[in-house]
């Protein structure tokens, strides 16, 4: 377990680094290791979708489900996949069916609207044959695209006409666009577009320059772009793609200086192509010159605005310059980065990167609003105004007291108290569980939880609370009155104790399997069985919970 442990690690660090491939590899390593792990499947789901790779990680997604068919997270990754594949009916399924089991996921029903607009989008507009409902279906079905499928790019290319139509005449120099739109359309649109450029290619050449013809339906489009040397290109352009070819060779072999030295001669010659500033820029970034290298993106923009570049290459520009911008620590430049690479193109990869620096400014935020001092302050607040019965309004000042100072138990504890005065016990609990989160020993938290369950009728969850209290403190009156008064009342009527029990799906689930039943007749004929049982963990929760509905007792 410990390497499994480990390759999972591995990946989440090449993930986070971008390094999707690699990423994938760890993860494969760990399932190697340890098939049956959900997280596994899930991160590698996720490193998939990164990658472009969207069907593996679709299977990867339902492999999660397979295993852990409770677990929100499995239809999220299935949902957001089933997104960018364009099938967006069973996208909204997917979501729907992981609120079913997590109604308060917030990342489910965030994914669930997106996937509902963009189907709304899709209905509205069927003029678009490549918003058509099963697109992938039948391109997968027509041999002419069916090998497309494989190559990520691909995938990306037909994502972004589906959401971007516009971009349509921008592409016509695919060979496979044409392909694509022949089959979508049902017709033969003929053939001589140019063979896909690199995005790291120069300007297209003149409408008049003759091109070759697109490869073959049968054969399988390339994994990697390879740059089409145009017959109409000046020396200067050939040399200067010479030099950035090596200048790639050097940046692979980790030579900085030497991949810069031609990347910079590459820009001598040939001043109008964007990808050289940005291979400058990724040279910069790597050798941790983040100055250096937003200057070198803000150029890549400006000069890619000025030759009407492909907008993909301005997006990676404003991407890189966020990235470098968050190694400096300058947060709100990086989010304006990120915010700027999707306004040109919006991908998941750039998604996520936004969303994970929106979280740390949020946390910066927080930290920097936390104070003690004015913590206490609040608390006092509140608990005058508890004394004098004005519980909403404590609420209000234990509230700011939190967010003043998050990891101190005591105004959760306080909290919970006011919200059990105002009968909201589902918050009340809440509290109680977060303020024994941050001090499991702190004995106040316990009876206010065994409180608020006795409010609720949980008495056998309520005797958990309050046992909790004494053993912490066996001479505390009132965990003790508290663990009496439950105990009567949850032995006063048995026959309506088993039934709300038994209304609990968990204690149905515990009940039906046949080991615990055989553990259950073994603990009643033999009351030491029980000592051997509770070895074991998760005996032990279940036999925790079946005490704990008031089904059985524990002496």
């Amino acid at each position: 377990m410990d390497k499994v442990t480990e390759l999972k690690e591995q990946g989440n660090a090449a993930l986070q680094a971008g390094k999707f491939e690699e990423a994938v590899r760890h993860y494969s390593a760990a399932i190697a290791l340890d098939a049956g792990n959900h997280v596994l499947y899930s991160n590698r789901s996720a490193a998939y979708a990164k990658a472009g790779r969207y069907l593996q990680a679709l299977e990867d997604a339902e492999k999660t489900i397979e295993l852990k068919p409770d677990w929100g997270k499995g239809y999220s990754r299935k949902g957001s996949v089933l997104a960018y594949l364009g099938r967006l009916d069973e996208s909204v399924a997917a979501y729907e069916e992981g609120l079913r089991h997590e109604p308060s996921n917030q990342q489910l029903a965030d994914g669930l609207k997106e996937a509902r607009a963009r189907l709304a989008d899709n209905q509205a507009d069927f003029g678009n044959p490549f918003r058509s409902p099963d697109l992938f279906a039948r391109l997968a079905m027509d041999p002419r695209t069916r090998a497309y499928l494989d190559d990520p790019d691909y995938v990306k290319l037909v994502k972004e006409l589906q959401d971007n139509p516009n971009s349509f005449g921008m592409k016509l120099n695919d060979p496979r666009v044409l392909t694509t739109l022949s089959v979508l359309l049902g017709m033969n649109l003929g053939k001589g577009a140019a063979d896909e450029d690199m995005d790291t290619s120069p300007p297209p050449p003149s409408p008049t320059t003759a091109r070759p013809p697109p490869p073959p339906p049968s054969q399988a489009a390339p994994k990697a772009k390879v740059e089409q040397m145009d017959q109409d290109l000046t020396s200067e352009q050939r040399q200067a793609l010479r030099e950035k070819e090596l200048g790639n060779e050097a940046y692979k072999k980790k030579n900085f200086e030497a991949a810069l030295k031609h990347y910079n001669k590459a820009v001598e010659l040939n001043g109008n192509e964007i990808t050289f500033l940005n291979n400058i820029a990724a040279v910069y970034f790597e050798q941790k010159e983040y100055q250096k290298c937003i200057e070198h993106c803000e150029k890549a923009v400006e000069v890619g605005r000025e030759n009407r570049a492909d907008f993909k290459l301005i997006a990676k520009a404003f991407t890189r310059m966020g990235n470098a911008f968050k190694k400096m620590g300058n947060l709100t430049s990086a989010k304006a980065a990120f915010e700027k690479s999707l306004s040109e193109h919006r991908t998941p990869e750039v998604k996520s990167l936004l969303s994970d620096v929106e979280k740390m400014i949020k946390d910066e935020e927080r930290r920097a609003y936390i104070n003690p001092e004015l913590a206490e302050e609040e608390k006092e607040k509140g608990n005058e105004l508890f004394k004098r019965g004005d519980y909403a309004t404590a609420v209000k000042h234990y509230t700011e007291a939190i967010k003043r100072n998050p990891d101190d138990p005591k105004y959760y504890s306080n909290r919970a108290a006011c919200y059990t005065k105002l009968a909201a016990f589902d918050l009340g609990l809440r509290d109680c569980d977060k303020c024994l989160e941050l001090d499991p020993k702190f004995i106040k938290g316990w009876i206010r939880k065994g409180k608020i369950l006795q409010g609720m009728q949980e008495h056998g969850k309520a005797i958990s609370a309050y046992q909790k209290a004494i053993e912490l403190d066996p001479n505390n009156s009132e965990a003790i009155e508290g663990y009496r008064s439950c105990t009567m009342a949850a032995s006063s009527n048995p026959e309506e104790v088993r039934k709300r029990a038994m209304a609990d799906p968990e204690v149905q689930a515990i009940m039906r399997d046949p080991a615990m039943r055989l553990i259950l007749e073994q603990m009643q004929n033999d009351p030491k069985a029980l000592v051997d049982h509770l070895k074991n963990p998760e005996i032990a929760a279940k036999i925790q919970k079946l005490h704990e509905s008031g089904l059985i007792a524990i002496h």
